[in-house]
C-alpha cells in the first residue's frame, strides 16, 4: 500500500445528508478541503469513490463473548473485524473486560465505554454484570460513570423465573436516584429493555436511551419523541428471538410467546418510532452471541423497518457521531472515513463492501 504523505480522495464526499463535496485531502492525519500547497505528485495517493465518516456501532461489546470477558487477543480480533468493515467508532454498551489498552492502539477503532452492565441479582447473563439490589444501585451507577466514557448501562428488564416472563428489574425510586446520580457525574444512562413494563419508570426517571426497545407501544412512543429519548433497536439481534423462544418453550411458555410477539412486530415498532421522530441509531449487539462487523446488516434492517436510506445511513454515521459528541468529516477533524465504489444512499448494501478504510489518517483496510 502506498505510504504517501497526502491522501487525495475524489468523487462524492458525504459530509452530511445535504452537504456533498467533490474531494477531500488527508494531511497529517486530518481532513482538509483545501488543496495542500507544495505536495509533490510522488507524495500524493489519489483514490476515487463515495466517502462517509467512519461508521458507528452504538451497541457493541468488545471484550465479551457468550460466557463473559475474553482475553486481549480475542478482543483485538473483535475490534479488527469491526474496523475492517468500516466501523471506526464504537459505543461499548457494557463489558466485563478492561479494554482501555485499545486506546493506545492507533490501528483500532475508537471506543466510548459504558462501564460494566448493572443488573439485578440473578437477572441477567452470567458473568456479564454487577448483580446487585436496588438499595445500592445509585452507588454502582456512580462507580461505572467514573469508569466509563460518559455512559452507564442498566439492565432494565429480564426474565423473572417466578413469573415465567419478562419483568422490570428496578423500583421507580431506585431508578430516579440512580439516573440523577449518573447525570450529576456528567454521564448519560441507557438501559437494556425488551418489554414495555419497565419503560414508564425509566422515562419518568430521565433515561437518555433504550437498547432494543421492542416493547415500545402507541402510548409510549410519543413520550419518547417528546423527551428526545433515543433507541438503538439492534434488529440483527432481535432476529434471534424465535430461536430463543423455541429453546425456552418447555420451561417458560409465557416468556417464549412474549418474545415471539416482540419479534413479529419489530419492524412496525421501529417504523412507528421513526415516524414519531424518536432518535434512532445503529447498534448490532455484537460480542455476546453475535459476530462483530454487522453494521451494514443493521443499516439494511432499519431500511426494512421504514427508515429512508439516508436516515438509516445517518443513524450509523452523521447523526450517530453527533449524538455521541464526535466529529465527522469536518475541516481539521481526524480523518476517520470509509470509501465505497458507489453511492450508499442509492443502495445501503454497499456498506458491506468498503473499498478503503482510513483511521486516524492512515489506510488500514
Amino acid at each position: 500500500m502506498n505510504d504517501a504523505a497526502v491522501l487525495h480522495i475524489k468523487g462524492r464526499v458525504l459530509v452530511g445528508p445535504e452537504d456533498v463535496r467533490d474531494e477531500l485531502w488527508v494531511v497529517d492525519g486530518r481532513v482538509t478541503y483545501d488543496r495542500p500547497a507544495g505536495a509533490a505528485a510522488a507524495d500524493v495517493r489519489t483514490v476515487s469513490g463515495w466517502v462517509l465518516p467512519g461508521l458507528v456501532d452504538a451497541h457493541c461489546h468488545v471484550g465479551l463473548d457468550a460466557h463473559g470477558a475474553v482475553d486481549e487477543a480475542t478482543s483485538e480480533k473483535q475490534a479488527l473485524t469491526d474496523r475492517d468493515t468500516g466501523t471506526l467508532l464504537i459505543r461499548d454498551a457494557g463489558s466485563a473486560a478492561d479494554t482501555r489498552w485499545i486506546d493506545d492502539r492507533e490501528d483500532l477503532p475508537r471506543i466510548i465505554r459504558a462501564g460494566r452492565h448493572i443488573a439485578r441479582t440473578r437477572r441477567y447473563i452470567r458473568n456479564y454484570a454487577h448483580e446487585i439490589e436496588p438499595e445500592v444501585l445509585a452507588e454502582y451507577v456512580v462507580q461505572e460513570a467514573r469508569r466509563g466514557d460518559g455512559w452507564v448501562k442498566l439492565v432494565g428488564d429480564w426474565i423473572d423465573r417466578d413469573r415465567g416472563d419478562l419483568a422490570a428489574c428496578w423500583p421507580a425510586d431506585a431508578l430516579r436516584a440512580a439516573i440523577a446520580a449518573a447525570h450529576a457525574e456528567g454521564a448519560r444512562v441507557t438501559a437494556h429493555c425488551f418489554a414495555a413494563e419497565s419503560l414508564p419508570d425509566l422515562l419518568a426517571a430521565g433515561i437518555d436511551c433504550v437498547e432494543h426497545a421492542t416493547g415500545l407501544t402507541e402510548e409510549l412512543i410519543p413520550q419518547f419523541a417528546e423527551r428526545g429519548v433515543a433507541i438503538v433497536p439492534t434488529l440483527v439481534n432481535i432476529a434471534t428471538f424465535p430461536a430463543l423462544a423455541d429453546g425456552g418453550e418447555a420451561k417458560f411458555p409465557a416468556w417464549s410467546a412474549h418474545m415471539r410477539r416482540l419479534h413479529e412486530r419489530r419492524y412496525d415498532t421501529v417504523g412507528a418510532a421513526n415516524d414519531a421522530g424518536v432518535p434512532i441509531f445503529v447498534g448490532t449487539d455484537a460480542g455476546g452471541s453475535l459476530a462483530h462487523g454487522l453494521v451494514a446488516d443493521e443499516v439494511a434492517e432499519l431500511v426494512k423497518a421504514g427508515l429512508t436510506p439516508t436516515a438509516a445511513l445517518s443513524a450509523a454515521s452523521w447523526g450517530a457521531r453527533g449524538w455521541l459528541g464526535r466529529d465527522g468529516l469536518t475541516e481539521g477533524a481526524s480523518a476517520d472515513l470509509v470509501v465505497y465504489a458507489s453511492d450508499p444512499r442509492a443502495d445501503v448494501r454497499v456498506l458491506a463492501d468498503p473499498q478503503l478504510v482510513v483511521l486516524r489518517g492512515r489506510p488500514v483496510a
